[in-house]
């Protein structure tokens, strides 16, 4: 799957600022924050994540059923993307 040019600078957008979140995390830590606050940040980045997964999957998903409805894939890509789906939402 590819990304058309702003859904991809979007995503990168959102992934640098998930990895100033984890940072700043790491940062709390070193100097013995509060670990209430630090599982708050921990929070907005899983949060963050979901987001981020999300939209890579209903990327995913419009590609491949496109592809399929089009008539240039077969079934693999339906089986594929239950598969991709499945896994993901496992995780969440």
């Amino acid at each position: 799957m590819t990304f058309k040019t702003n859904e991809n600078e979007a995503i990168i957008k959102r992934l640098r600022r998930i990895e100033g979140q984890v940072k700043g995390i790491q940062k709390m830590v070193e100097e013995g924050k509060c670990c209430g606050d630090i599982l708050i940040q921990i929070s907005a980045v899983r949060s963050a994540m979901n987001s981020v997964g999300g939209l890579i999957l209903e990327n995913h998903m419009k590609d491949c059923l496109k592809l399929y409805l089009d008539g240039d894939a077969g079934d693999e890509t339906l089986d594929s993307l239950v598969e991709t789906m499945v896994k993901y939402t496992k995780q969440n």
